[in-house]
């Protein structure tokens, strides 16, 4: 079975991955986009130095199955920014994001990410600057706020200021974030989700496009989110159990799902080729382990891969030995 068709009328509504680092490499994304052709996909955060200085193509490179596709970008300067968005169209990009979200030390020592929550005429000074070389749209991915910045107003006050400068769309995670004390990882989870802030932001902006992001797991809760935003941004959950996109076509109008051995087949003849061309079994199949998510022998699929797939001249025969596997419990459950 091959991907999905797409129904003539594609809903408004838009369904995203979330960009995520080490996670949302191009081999990721092209694993993901086996599930649903409709959903939106994100490159991980490119910082604008990598981009200038770094191996552009190594960054840019994507295969023209990921489409429709964004870059998210990490940065502050508005000229540098501007280059890597014109960048990004070139290589045929649909969108470039600025990342205004991410809390790690890492970056905030960069003026990267979350920081900028607190510098909304600087945001905008880097969106006007993004937008003027490029036709391709310019997002905003951000929090509803930071550290003593969390309160509605400054949100308000946020959005309002960007979207002055041409900012049409935000993708909002609906948590603050702390800068100071939380890890990355805490910032995820400890913070409590204020989604009415975001349906009230869609309330106050009707004109802008608004998503929503943050622990968003099911379809029924992609559904009920939709009837109060534009947009769903899914995130851990399309790692751990991407599945979950395959059980959303429904919401397109598409009634014939995927199966998870046709997705996994289809997999395997991409990672023919990228082994070929030097790409290590691993890099490729760290992102398959929840492919199996919640099924029998899902376990052994896991553990069969991540024993085996980083053995020196390991190749395709680990993931289909994994597979059997699956096979092997699928049969024994349903006696």
């Amino acid at each position: 079975m091959t991907t999905p068709s797409s129904p003539k009328t594609p809903p408004a509504k838009v369904l995203s991955v979330a960009p995520m680092m080490d996670w949302t490499d191009r081999h990721d994304r092209y694993f993901l986009r086996l599930f649903n052709p409709h959903v939106r996909l994100y490159t991980e955060m490119v910082t604008t130095g990598a981009l200038i200085h770094g191996d552009t193509a190594r960054f840019l490179k994507f295969d023209a199955i990921e489409h429709p596709l964004a870059l998210q970008l990490g940065g502050s300067d508005p000229a540098e920014l501007a280059i890597c968005t014109k960048m990004a169209e070139d290589w045929g990009y649909d969108e470039v994001n600025l990342n205004v979200g991410c809390p790690s030390d890492r970056v905030q020592k960069n003026k990267i990410g979350a920081c900028l929550m607190a510098e909304p005429d600087l945001v905008a000074e880097c969106i006007a600057a993004m937008q003027a070389k490029v036709k391709i749209p310019v997002t905003v991915k951000h929090r509803i706020g930071i550290d003593n910045l969390d309160d509605y107003e400054h949100l308000v006050k946020f959005v309002d200021t960007v979207a002055k400068a041409g900012c049409q769309t935000f993708v909002v995670h609906a948590r603050i974030a702390i800068l100071a004390g939380l890890s990355p990882k805490e910032n995820r989870e400890i913070p409590p989700l204020r989604y009415e802030d975001v349906y009230q932001l869609k309330r106050e902006f009707p004109q802008l496009e608004i998503h929503i992001n943050g622990g968003i797991k099911t379809v029924a809760e992609i559904r009920e989110h939709w009837q109060h935003t534009d947009g769903v941004m899914i995130g851990r959950e399309a790692y751990h159990n991407p599945y979950v996109l395959a059980e959303a076509l429904p919401l397109f109008g598409i009634t014939d799902l995927p199966s998870r051995d046709d997705i996994l087949s289809q997999y395997l003849e991409f990672m023919s080729k990228e082994l070929q061309e030097g790409v290590s079994l691993s890099h490729m199949t760290r992102h398959i382990l929840g492919l199996y998510q919640g099924l029998p022998g899902a376990r052994r699929w896991r553990q069969h891969i991540s024993d085996n797939a980083h053995r020196k001249g390991a190749g395709l025969e680990v993931v289909r030995q994994a597979a059997e596997h699956v096979a092997t419990a699928m049969a024994a459950a349903n006696q």
